[in-house]
């Protein structure tokens, strides 16, 4: 008979792993608000709301709002409704934002005119006021009894433009207006006053005090006020970033910082302080407010200006580079910076040709900009403002060249280690230029295409070598990889053309014609020689073939025109593009279906590129002005297991025919993967660990896996001298962290200014020395700090550091500073704590501010001994510091664990494993990667581990073999679970789930080395009758009626519940088994009983081992879906639902953060549960913790899907269940597959999200 083999849901293929936000839009006056612990600013057209995570005390990017299509012009936050911003734009539109939510409450589309402030109603706490240029001012009530826009009665007919507008915080329904002439009204016209700034007094209308600044040439951008302080404002200058405090009773500045090179933008300050954590080392008797009698306590410090302090409060400071961040005014430091960010569109992206950590991009906003993809920081931007810049190409190499294309500015070269333009092309006049691309098989050639209708090709120092006329415009233009005198090109008249370089003609060689509207990008194939892609305003994709003259496809999926196009440089029909559609497909271009779409940008999806070397990871960037990051490894999984099982290499690498076959499974045919073959045939030892580490890192996208790779190597005994120059820039093995810090320090001192760093200002010498001397200062190398900080003339810190080295009286002393400094949350503690010795102190204070890596340093700093006590005597020192150096190495540890766990709740669960390997905790790092669903990495990882990672890597291969149990991957799955020593269950499992003719599962189980079905009937029998139950069912299992096996396993699982003293240890296996029963055979209504059992059981016993695991998201969800069977299906269990919800309430009383303590009752209860969920193993207790996989923390603009479990928002990727509608988070979906194997639908179906 025929099985049906029931399909699992297909899950996204692509997986988002990283996120380059944009910085602030310099062009209209409010775009920054805050409320609460959060604060937004607006790029051009996406609002960033970011949040603070209190577990570290630092903010985080929440959601990216992209609702408008024009520029956004303002942007207030509700004062009554922490939730709710409104935000206005260039169409005339306004909208009111749930940021919780994620959702618009509500749009006003036509606002009869631009918008250029917005401000919330103090009188009703639903109204919305407006004003465009010359007023009147609006007000819109967008709910309640009678919503609508009503005119303000006083406030229109002004005489000159508005800029800005606020409301009397006290005094209801008074504003004032500003105007661009200078003027104020308050409702009406004030006369004309000087520039600079203004306390006026409305009631009497009169100018009360002018404020002066230092110099003239200083210009003020704009201003705030401290709400925690009456009386002080700040305001920030427009041509340098000096941010200025003042208070209304003087007329100049009380102080100024400099914060950046570049002017402010905008400012806001944060109404509520941030909570700091408290500070469990300052004890509470010891409060700063002592009594007269106590030790008296010096002032705390203060500025120059002695007569005020500064305020407590954090300011949102816009710059006019984009630059974005939240300065901490009190402790004088950013609490968050995000330099550099592009504000506006970016149209192109591409990796640097010898270096795939560094992507450059070009914008609308006039630069390109280059991004480190490991830290995802900008690195360079391009000097000076060129315009549009439409498009970019790297020089071939390391020529560290890149050409940028433009607007209405030609076409330039741009020298990166200079930092300058080197040569400009005006060959196309004021036309744009939509494409450049440099030769990369010639590197004197670069070709760029133009609205003018040409598409010109000139060397490097500007002679012209060819000019093609086209009848319209060109967009786009490709070199072929195959041959250097060959360039594509796609034009306005709907046509491809390919022109030959060798020849003289100026005619081209082919012409494709078929495109129903104009093509944009065009794209040589890099692995099939002649064929090309081009990509159009039709909607389509459509691949030539050169030879044939003819299109071979048409890709349709698009619903606006496409514009990024690129093709995979190792599988040679992968094709991904990007359009105005908002979404990336990937396409498998044999048979012209889609194998993905992707819905997560905000907006037109414009550049798409991949670097040779990381084929898998792809970059794309947007009109909602983000750079995103993809990995497609997913899309070509089996390819890295076929390399960790062993397997032959014509199943990994291949030539071009073999993997053009339709349906045939993925090949890799490019560069890279030859070279590693090459490599690995040149070895003559380690190469199964070289050929899993290389290839694990082609797969894997950037963020530590090749700092994990480093890491695994120092454990396994490496040559430190063989480790790359980047291992000290990522997490190091504690037995480096010293060397290299101590090596860094040194190096700062040293350096004399460089003029490396391009258009980032490099710092100066004083700011290098004082980093120096932190580093020296947290390795414990007191002295040479103090040399430095002579040499920078801080007296002051070096002398009460020098004593340091004796004398009580000293230490006494300063222990009572760096406690006060402490409890003033100042830095200048750190001196003190380290001088006398008070490690613990030290590491408290900096993990109590979330610095879990300065807490790091300073701990192993403390173990190998250089910060210690000052000694009073001689005596008994050596059986001390031995005490110490334990306690300090419980110290160091405990602190990789929190640094691992901050990296991990940040979605980046590598460089959590990273933490545990540098404190060789192989067990902790394995547990991270699989928490993180990084399971092929894990397994690659914990094989080159060896011993010590056995049992993880064991666990691992076992959901690796779950994820590949579906056709056509069967004996993948077999030889997976065959890598595990003890794997003779694990094999019957999977030959009892295997769906097939009678012929081919016997076929399996003689692969799998088990007798035929009929044999394990015969057997099945004796095991009965000699009583080994567990054998009896999984014989039962594998024999032709395994609906048998469900009768007698359950009725054993059902005799020991009724007992009192039962485990769960004792319990699982035997329904973990009979979970495999073949779906088939469980979904057949003869079956309908056993079914509903065996379901109830699996999800009583999963919600018990979730609790073990403290999988706290799906506890709840697991017992609601053993309540709902219970009710609803005809059974007899020994459970009762009263039963369940008394012990879900005892495990909420006594787990989670309540105001009310647990009951004694719940209290008993709960410790009966705990008792039995005690595992019997001690290998269990690994894999604690929830799931968190990568990029769950990044927001996505994909359907907004609510999860079934919760009824809330899913944040990060989602999985979607049978039903094609249900939805559960996918970190969800793994730690339910973990505990119970049958999906929360409750069909019998089996789940597998892996």
């Amino acid at each position: 008979m025929h099985v049906v083999c029931v399909r699992a849901v297909r899950m996204a293929k692509v997986k988002q792993v990283g996120l380059l936000a944009a910085g602030c839009q310099p062009w209209n006056k409010d775009v920054c608000a805050a409320s609460g612990d959060r604060f937004a600013y607006c790029a051009t057209l996406a609002i960033y709301i970011y949040q603070l995570d209190q577990q570290y005390n630092e903010f985080k990017l929440r959601s990216i709002m992209s609702e408008h299509k024009k520029t956004i012009t303002a942007i207030s936050w509700c004062p009554d409704n922490p939730d709710l911003f409104a935000s206005a734009s260039a169409d005339n539109l306004l909208i009111v934002w749930n940021v919780a939510e994620k959702k618009a409450v509500a749009r006003l589309d036509n606002t009869k005119g631009v918008p250029v402030s917005v401000s919330w109603c103090w009188n009703s706490a639903d109204g919305v006021a407006f004003v465009s240029q010359r007023g009147p001012l609006y007000i819109w009530v967008y709910r309640g009894p009678d919503p609508g826009v009503t005119v303000h009665k006083e406030a229109h007919s002004f005489l000159s433009d508005i800029c800005l507008f606020r409301w009397h915080p006290t005094k209801k329904g008074k504003l004032v207006f500003g105007h661009t002439d200078g003027s104020l009204s308050v409702f009406q016209p004030v006369s004309n006053l000087h520039n600079g700034i203004r306390l006026v007094d409305s009631e009497a209308l009169a100018c009360i005090t002018s404020f002066c600044f230092p110099s003239a040439a200083a210009s003020v951008q704009c201003l705030a006020w401290v709400p925690s302080a009456p009386g002080m404002f700040i305001t920030g200058d427009s041509q340098v970033g000096v941010l200025r405090v003042w208070n209304v009773s003087r007329s100049t500045p009380l102080d100024s910082f400099k914060l950046k090179k570049t002017g402010f933008h905008a400012l806001h300050v944060l109404n509520s302080p941030l909570a700091k954590k408290a500070q469990s080392s300052c004890s509470p008797s010891k409060s700063q407010y002592t009594s007269s009698t106590s030790e008296a306590v010096p002032p705390p410090t203060l500025s120059q200006n002695r007569s005020f302090s500064l305020p407590p409060g954090h300011a949102v400071c816009c710059f006019m580079d984009g630059g974005v961040g939240l300065y901490d005014m009190g402790a004088k430091k950013w609490d968050f910076l995000r330099d550099l960010g592009h504000v506006e569109t970016i149209f192109d992206c591409k990796f640097k040709p010898d270096d795939p950590n560094l992507l450059a991009t070009a914008s609308f906003d006039g630069t390109i900009k280059i991004w480190d993809t490991n830290t995802l920081t900008a690195v360079y931007t391009s000097p000076g403002n060129e315009g549009v810049v439409y498009s970019l190409s790297w020089a071939p190499g390391d020529l560290n060249c890149i050409a940028g294309a433009t607007s209405r500015n030609g076409a330039f070269i741009w020298d990166v280690r200079k930092g300058k333009i080197i040569t400009r092309f005006n060959e196309h006049g004021k036309n744009g230029i939509f494409c450049i691309s440099w030769s990369h098989k010639d590197s004197k050639r670069i070709a760029t295409c133009s609205g003018d209708g040409f598409c010109i090709i000139r060397t490097i120092d500007g002679k012209i070598l060819h000019k093609y006329k086209h009848p319209a415009a060109v967009f786009g233009c490709d070199w072929s990889q195959n041959n250097k005198d060959m360039i594509a090109t796609g034009c306005e008249d709907k046509n491809v053309r390919v022109y030959y370089l060798a020849t003289s003609s100026d005619q081209p060689l082919k012409v494709f014609t078929g495109h129903l509207a104009k093509v944009f990008h065009v794209r040589w194939s890099p692995l099939r020689e002649g064929i090309l892609c081009s990509g159009s305003d039709d909607g389509t994709v459509r691949i030539w073939d050169y030879t044939q003259d003819a299109c071979i496809n048409v890709l349709s999926g698009h619903t606006a025109p496409v514009r990024g196009l690129m093709w995979n440089t190792e599988v040679p029909y992968l094709l991904i593009s990007g359009s105005w559609d908002y979404t990336i497909r990937v396409w498998d271009t044999r048979d012209g279906t889609c194998l993905d779409t992707v819905y997560d940008h905000g907006a037109d999806v414009y550049g798409l590129t991949c670097h040779q070397s990381r084929p898998f990871t792809i970059a794309s960037c947007s009109r909602d002005s983000t750079v995103r990051l993809w990995s497609l490894t997913p899309l070509i999984s089996p390819l890295l297991l076929n390399v960790l099982a062993d397997q032959p290499w014509e199943k990994i690498i291949g030539n071009t025919d073999t993997a053009m076959v339709p349906g045939s499974p993925p090949l890799l045919c490019g560069k890279v993967s030859r070279d590693i073959k090459q490599e690995l045939d040149k070895l003559s030892f380690d190469i199964r660990a070289k050929k899993l580490r290389w290839f694990s890192e082609c797969f894997s996208p950037p963020g530590g896996s090749s700092n994990l790779w480093d890491l695994v190597s120092v454990i396994n005994g490496q040559d430190d001298s063989l480790l790359p120059a980047s291992y000290s820039k990522g997490v190091m093995h504690m037995k480096h962290l010293l060397k290299f810090k101590t090596s860094e320090a040194q190096e700062l001192t040293i350096v004399k200014m460089s003029k490396f760093g391009g258009g980032i200002g490099a710092p100066s010498k004083e700011e290098r020395l004082k980093e120096a001397a932190d580093i020296h200062l947290r390795l414990g190398q007191t002295q040479r700090y103090c040399e430095l900080m002579v040499e920078l003339g801080q007296w002051e810190k070096a002398l009460s550091v020098a004593p340091g080295v004796s004398m009580k009286y000293w230490k006494k002393l300063m222990q009572r500073r760096a406690d006060q400094l402490m409890a003033e949350d100042n830095d200048d503690a750190i001196p003190y704590c380290v001088a006398t010795g008070d490690i613990k102190k030290l590491v408290t204070f900096f993990s109590g501010r979330g610095q879990l890596l300065e807490a790091l340093l300073i701990a192993q700093g403390a173990c190998e001994g250089n910060i210690r006590a000052p000694q009073s005597s001689a005596a008994n020192h050596t059986t001390n510091d031995m005490d110490n150096r334990q306690q300090y190495q419980s110290l160091l540890h405990k602190v990789c664990k929190d640094l691992a766990e901050w990296y991990f709740q940040d979605g980046c669960s590598v460089l959590a494993a990273c933490c545990h390997l540098a404190v060789d905790d192989v067990e902790l790092a394995m547990s991270s990667l699989m928490r993180g669903n990084e399971l092929e990495l894990a397994a690659c990882v914990g094989i080159v581990l060896g011993e010590g990672a056995n049992q993880s890597t064991a666990y691992c291969l076992q959901l690796l073999a779950r994820k590949y149990m579906t056709n056509p991957t069967w004996e993948l799955s077999a030889d997976l679970l065959r890598m595990i020593p003890d794997n003779h269950v694990l094999l019957a499992k999977l030959c009892a789930f295997y769906p097939g003719t009678a012929a081919e599962i016997n076929q399996l189980h003689e692969r799998c080395g088990l007798p035929s079905l009929e044999e394990c009937k015969v057997l099945a029998e004796e095991a009965v009758n000699e009583g080994d139950l567990f054998s009896a069912v999984k014989l039962r299992l594998l024999s032709p009626e395994p609906e048998v096996a469900l009768q007698i396993g359950i009725n054993h699982v059902k005799e020991q519940l009724a007992g009192s003293d039962w485990m769960v240890d004792d319990i699982q296996p035997i329904l973990d088994l009979m979970s495999y029963i073949r779906t088939d055979r469980l979904i057949t209504t003869k079956t309908t009983e056993a079914r509903s059992e065996l379901l109830i059981l699996c999800g009583y016993i999963g919600a018990l081992l979730a609790i073990r695991r403290q999988y706290s998201s799906i506890v709840p969800a697991l017992y609601e879906y053993t309540s709902q069977l219970l009710k609803r299906r005809e059974v007899c269990v020994p459970l009762k639902i009263e039963q369940l919800s008394v012990e879900l309430d005892a495990w909420r009383a006594c787990t989670q953060a309540n105001s009310i303590p647990p009951s004694e009752c719940q209290r008993e209860e709960f410790s009966c549960l705990q008792r039995r969920i005690q595992p019997s193993h001690k290998g269990a207790l690994l894999l604690c913790g929830a799931d968190y996989v990568t990029g769950s923390n990044l927001p996505s603009h994909s359907d907004l899907q609510l999860s079934c479990f919760t009824g809330q928002r899913i944040q990060g990727p989602v999985f979607l269940l049978e039903d094609n509608k249900s939805a559960i988070s996918l970190n969800d979906a793994l730690m339910w597959a973990k505990v119970n194997p049958f999906s929360p639908l409750g069909t019998g179906l089996r789940i597998n999200p892996f």
